[in-house]
């Protein structure tokens, strides 16, 4: 598998990107790695990198982007923080990684079972974490199909409140970044989200 240059990443539409993820994540499952020599793409990118990628997704120790999508050295930016929220620092990330590095996707990616999510969804206050969790509130205010048992416990509202998360952080990346919405609009970038099974390997694009 070759190490992408500003030839290849140029050349790269955002559908194409989408579906060397969505490749990437049938190999990870099959555990068919793609064959890689990661310490000739240490070499390949010492003078510059061209990744085709941006993704948020959580700090869960099961969720590396670079695994999931069986991807390599220069490949992606992986932004990673609890709960895959949002917020200005991250937004500014993003701008770099599309605007400024040439990336040609967005993905915001959450996870089932997510512990944040759980954490927010039963309300819990500790330290710093509650200003993270703060954050997924909205999620769990839009969540109007569950109407009893509205806590951590319920699978179900757990994973309703995971798929809005993605949504609402979606609509705030565009919203909040004229840079990426711009983008976006002129058909340079693809933005999208998408969950990973931590059961399965699965990754099910929206």
């Amino acid at each position: 598998m070759h190490t992408h240059s500003r030839e290849t990443q140029s050349s790269l539409t955002p559908d194409l990107a989408l579906e060397i993820l969505k490749e990437g994540n049938e190999r990870f499952m099959k555990n068919l790695k793609a064959n890689r020599n990661l310490l000739q793409q240490v070499n390949e990118t010492s003078k510059g990198q061209f990744p085709f990628a941006t993704i948020l997704s959580c700090i869960d120790s099961r969720t590396s982007a670079e695994l999931v999508f069986d991807q390599g050295l220069g490949d992606i930016f992986s932004i990673r923080i609890a709960g895959n929220i949002l917020n200005e620092d991250i937004l500014g990330s993003m701008e770099f990684a599309t605007k400024v590095m040439g990336t040609k996707i967005i993905v915001v990616l959450g996870h089932t079972k997510c512990g944040a999510i759980v954490g927010a969804c039963n309300h819990v206050e500790m330290g710093n974490l509650t200003t993270l969790l703060n954050k997924i509130q909205p999620a769990i205010y839009n969540e109007k199909v569950t109407t009893e048992n509205r806590n951590g416990s319920n699978e179900a509202f757990v994973k309703n409140v995971t798929e809005l998360n993605v949504f609402l952080t979606i609509d705030r990346i565009k919203r909040e970044s004229p840079i990426i919405a711009e983008l976006e609009q002129q058909g340079a970038i693809k933005i999208t989200g998408a969950l990973y099974d931590v059961e399965n390997g699965r990754v099910n694009f929206f």
